[in-house]
């Protein structure tokens, strides 16, 4: 096996692999039910009714707003109940809250609009209306003396507006065994995180016993902009002692399986709803036990994550807060891990995320000595070259010798014809004389493959170079060359190092080669120009050491 076919094993693995991410989102593997089904929090093991609150008080059920049992996917359908509005500006955040459950209904990204030419539309990051349902709500249990998610509240006014360095909004619920609770939440300047509050002032002669909890809904349904060809995580996340960072899919939501672990109860830990360069996360308070819940709830097909924390007791006369903490917003970096622990692995680079990691360090560092994301990947793509050069260059030789050789070899292929094991046989006694390893090209490369992946994901899953301009029409880092200026110039940069590299004995494979820059130009059309740039820079750096060396050792070069 020589370097051409490990070269070739690589293209066609690469877009089996895309091919692959693109039907999974298209077809995926556990169909959506359509008729009501429930999943809920294990409950076999409660002592009593005072412990762990029972899974019809815990985890939501349909709200009556509907009796469709059916939807289709594009009908703009409200599934929840709804009341009053209130409407909340700051400088980062357009929020919609609902005096139904006090829930958080709709969220706007301010500094992260839709689209370059439509500065003024905030990415909807939350919403309440079919395709794509997307809420975060929360409340105290058990129902019957607490105010959930399905709980009417008063407020005073429907419309606030950040001024100072922090907007106070108070939705107020009162009970009827003489028990009110003041639901709080706070935002802050420049910030994405908001504290939510449940003062709970017991008037009565009574203890009163409850815990708070908070959970998140959300429908299955592909996102306005996304590409085909690129497949990203959308889904649930949770983090633990046990496991800092694992995914609950909605496939897991659906069958159950979360629950059916029986998991113990966690501290320092959070639930997340993860999409492509953006978040929503309940992070509850330190060093308190929560544990978490997944269920399904119809019509609508919402999958729901949540986590509920240790009874308290509010004596009698006495106020006690109930606080946790919603972070919606991008996905950067150093917030999130500022914010809770793990939450910064929500930026998912797989599982070479350590060497992405020091990867997008050393991006940032590059970004803030050039201010260009653009500038940024051509200097870290030539950084890498630089580290792997005799790598790469151990690698071309071992072409270049193979190169060499080429016309001896085809006269033992006239020579042998179809008989593959003389051939084979005159092949290695003419590699043992001439002192060449067919093999030796193939190492330096597989070195460098996890490198080049955990750069394709950095480039791929950043938010910072979301909607990041480059120069002239490349506005758009994130998103397709709209004139496929790049992705043509690397189809080139490809046929350019296929004639550099030693041709295939086989005319089948000759054939194949000659078509994969076609076939890899087509695809990447639809990739991140980002991510173009980034194989061009690399592609173009490849062909001038493999040149150099080439015409040094084998003589003629095309």
């Amino acid at each position: 096996m020589d370097n051409t076919r490990l070269i070739l094993i690589m293209a066609l693995a690469f877009i089996l692999l895309l091919m692959y991410q693109s039907w999974h989102e298209d077809y995926p593997s556990v169909p959506i039910p359509t008729t009501v089904s429930s999943t809920s929090a294990p409950n076999a093991s409660i002592p009593s009714a005072h412990s762990v609150p029972k899974s019809s008080e815990l985890l939501p059920s349909v709200e009556p707003s509907s009796s469709i049992t059916k939807l289709p996917v594009a009908t703009t359908i409200n599934l929840l109940s709804t009341k009053e509005r209130i409407h909340i500006t700051t400088d980062v955040l357009q929020l919609e809250l609902d005096t139904v459950g006090g829930d958080i209904r709709k969220i706007g990204l301010i500094n992260y609009p839709v689209k370059v030419d439509k500065p003024d539309q905030p990415f909807e990051l939350m919403n309440d209306e079919l395709p794509n349902v997307f809420v975060a709500q929360s409340g105290l249990l058990p129902e019957k003396h607490a105010p959930t998610h399905k709980a009417i509240y008063q407020v005073e006014k429907l419309n606030y507006k950040l001024a100072g360095d922090s907007l106070e909004v108070k939705l107020h619920w009162q009970g009827d065994q003489r028990v009110s609770v003041d639901k709080i939440y706070t935002f802050h300047r420049g910030s994405y995180i908001v504290d939510v509050k449940h003062v709970v002032n017991n008037e009565s002669d009574q203890p009163w016993k409850g815990r708070l909890y908070g959970q998140f809904q959300r429908a299955e349904a592909t996102l306005a902009g996304d590409s085909k060809f690129l497949y990203t995580y959308m889904g649930g996340a949770i983090s633990s002692p046990e496991q800092r960072y694992e995914k609950i899919s909605f496939d897991d939501i659906k069958d159950g399986s979360f629950n059916q672990e029986n998991r113990a109860s966690w501290e320092n830990g959070w639930i997340a709803m993860l999409q492509h360069y953006f978040v929503g996360a309940w992070i509850p308070e330190r060093d308190q036990e929560y544990k978490y819940y997944t269920n399904l709830q119809n019509p609508g097909n919402r999958h729901i994550l949540g986590l509920y924390g240790p009874e308290q007791t509010v004596a009698p006369y006495t106020k006690q807060d109930f606080k946790m903490q919603l972070f919606a917003g991008p996905k950067l970096q150093d917030k999130l891990a500022e914010l809770a622990p793990n939450l910064d692995l929500t930026v998912d680079y797989g599982w070479l995320w350590f060497i992405a990691q020091p990867l997008f360090t050393m991006l940032g560092i590059l970004h803030g000595w050039f201010g260009n994301w653009g500038w940024a990947i051509i200097v870290l793509t030539v950084m890498i070259k630089v580290v792997f050069f005799q790598l790469s260059a151990t690698s071309y030789k071992s072409m270049a010798n193979m190169r060499r050789l080429q016309p001896r070899l085809v006269s033992l292929k006239e020579r042998y014809g179809d008989d593959k094991t003389k051939l084979n046989q005159a092949m290695m006694e003419m590699y043992r004389k001439e002192k060449i390893n067919p093999l030796g090209g193939c190492l330096p490369i597989a070195v460098q493959i996890p490198v080049f992946i955990a750069l394709y994901w950095v480039l791929l899953e950043s938010v910072e170079l979301r909607q990041a301009s480059f120069i002239f029409w490349l506005d758009d880092l994130s998103s397709p060359d709209p004139f496929f200026v790049l992705p043509l110039i690397m189809g080139a940069t490809m046929f350019m190092q296929h004639h550099l590299n030693p041709a295939p004995i086989d005319p089948i494979q000759q054939k194949i080669m000659l078509v994969l820059p076609v076939v890899f130009t087509v695809f990447f059309a639809f990739f991140p120009s980002g991510l173009v740039l980034y194989w061009v820079v690399n592609n173009v750096l490849s062909i001038g050491q493999q040149w150099v060396i080439t015409k040094k050792i084998a003589g003629n070069v095309l």
